[in-house]
This record gives C-alpha cells, sequence and structure tokens, in this order.
C-alpha cells in the first residue's frame, strides 16, 4: 500500500513579490490620500519587505508588522479575526495567552500560491477598513 504525497514545489514569496506588494499597498494608499507603513513577511515570518511613508503615524510601523504576523500566524485576513478576540468571543484570550506580537485589527492578510501559504501583508496608519482595503489591492496587483 503506498500513499501519495503532494511534494509540488511552490515558488516562496520572493523580494520581487514583496516590492510589488509594498509599492501597490502604497499607490492604493496614496490614492486615497493615507499615509502608510506596509511590512511584508515570508512564511517563516522573516521580514522581506518594510517602508514607512514619511508623513505616517509612527506606530504604523509596528502595527503593519503585527497585522502581518497576525495574518500569517493563524492564515487567516485580520479582518476576519476581530469579533473572534471580543471579550464573548471564542478566542478572547488569545492575544493575551501567547507571548507573541499579535494584533487583531483589520489590514493584514496572508499571501497564498497556488492554495500554499507563503507569507503576509500588513498595513498600517488608515482606519482599520482602509488599511484591509490596501492590502486586498497589493494582493490583487501580486496576483496580475
Amino acid at each position: 500500500m503506498s500513499t501519495t504525497t503532494n511534494t509540488t514545489a511552490v515558488t516562496p514569496l520572493t523580494t520581487a513579490d514583496a516590492e510589488t506588494l509594498v509599492s501597490a499597498a502604497r499607490t492604493a494608499a496614496e490614492a486615497a490620500g493615507v499615509a502608510v507603513s506596509v511590512t511584508v513577511l515570508d512564511a517563516g515570518g522573516h521580514l522581506l519587505a518594510f517602508r514607512r511613508d514619511d508623513r505616517a503615524v509612527l506606530i504604523s510601523g509596528e502595527t503593519s508588522t503585527r497585522k502581518a504576523y497576525t495574518a500569517l500566524q493563524l492564515n487567516a485576513p485580520t479582518a476576519d479575526l476581530v469579533d473572534l478576540v471580543k471579550p464573548d468571543g471564542p478566542f478572547h484570550s488569545l492575544p493575551t495567552a501567547l507571548d507573541r506580537p499579535l494584533l487583531f485589527i483589520a489590514g493584514g492578510i496572508p499571501v497564498h500560491r497556488d492554495g500554499r501559504l507563503i507569507g503576509a501583508l500588513g498595513i498600517g496608519g488608515g482606519a482599520p477598513e482602509q488599511d484591509h482595503g490596501f492590502a486586498t489591492a497589493a494582493l490583487r496587483d501580486l496576483a496580475g
């Protein structure tokens, strides 16, 4: 009896991909008149690209990175997780139970290729819905 395992290699998120995501996110944010920070992490959670606009609030650098990390670790857009950590939500204790830089505010999204998680993108600086929109636009741009 043999078992078949899918061993098809998936191209990892590259530096060029990360730069495309940063550029596309910044273009979307600039069109809306919002100064942002953009963080791109690879599948291992390592920083591939980071950019903070000169006018972006300083904390946006930290929030963009934490949003990306959260989206990567939970393989879900942070916008989809907000209600889960509210006091009556099933994961309400998750933010304090782990000693990890999680942030449950919209603006972080996982990046997939061929159905596999290859990294994450986080945007900070605008309203949460704006940051999510900028991230989604960047992901569409990467997909081509």
